[in-house]
């Protein structure tokens, strides 16, 4: 079985600061790790691997030091990694991160089940996982939270809804996007520190995935950042005291004060 995990370098802050001039996350001098729901994906890949045998790749779009997290996931289990790394891929939104991501995995060649984590830390968008699909033309399922079983050419995996969850059965190949009830990551082992350390990361630029320079960074981005600020803090509530009644009468008289 060919697994494919695409993962994300994220900050490993709270602190995000915005370069004003390109309204992007400024990056320098910020410790980055492997975004927390991408740590679950590479883990079920792993996990995969141990029950069907095969090989799981993992794939980053980012800048030169965003090979440090293919090398960690390596460590965990993964058996090559590949770095797509441009300037041109400066600035890419959602969309233009999927085409770009896409366009490795078809250079990659044969696959069996993509696997990606539900959303990143950095953004919240969960939007990458769905958009690899749609560019691929492969089936996807959102919010996966276990893998029951995968024979032949199909695919059965429960889906997280907010009632409980769905069974779905689909076709391969296909993406899943995962959640974090799906598994438990693993620590490095020492063996998989040596391997991550001693591992030769493939680098690809927008020429060797043949990207269209339309459909990357800023100008392959339909969405852009116009504004970014940081909210004034609210005010403090008002608390209604004294006796039931009477606080569900002035509640309505604020409320309509609010309305009307």
């Amino acid at each position: 079985m060919n697994i494919i995990v695409c993962i994300k370098q994220v900050p490993n802050t709270t602190d995000v600061k915005i370069d004003p001039v390109t309204n992007t996350l400024i990056r320098d001098g910020v410790e980055s790790v492997i975004n927390p729901f991408d740590t679950y994906a590479i883990e079920e890949a792993v996990r995969l691997k141990e029950r069907f045998g095969g090989k799981v790749t993992v794939i980053t779009m980012g800048p030169p030091q965003a090979e440090n997290a293919l090398k960690e996931a390596i460590g965990l289990g993964c058996d090559e990694a590949i770095l797509v790394s441009d300037r041109k891929f400066a600035g890419s939104d959602t969309w233009a991160t999927s085409y770009t991501l896409s366009s490795a995995i078809r250079k990659v060649g044969l696959y069996d089940v993509i696997i990606c984590g539900k959303q990143a830390s950095d953004g919240d968008t969960a939007q990458v996982g769905p958009g690899i699909s749609t560019h691929l033309d492969i089936p996807q399922v959102t919010y996966v939270k276990k893998i029951e079983e995968i024979t032949g050419n199909k695919a059965k995996v429960e889906r997280m809804t907010e009632e409980g969850y769905d069974i779905v059965e689909t076709p391969l190949p296909c993406l899943f996007t995962v959640v974090k009830e799906i598994n438990t990551p693993r620590l490095p082992s020492l063996k998989g520190m040596m391997k991550a350390k001693s591992a030769k990361i493939t680098k690809w630029t927008a020429d060797d995935i043949k990207a269209d320079a339309r459909s990357v960074g800023l100008d392959g981005s339909p969405t852009r950042v116009v504004k970014i600020f940081t909210p004034q803090p609210r005010k403090g509530g008002e608390i209604l005291k004294g006796d039931t009644m009477d606080i569900a009468k002035e509640l309505v008289e604020l409320l309509k004060d609010v309305v009307i």
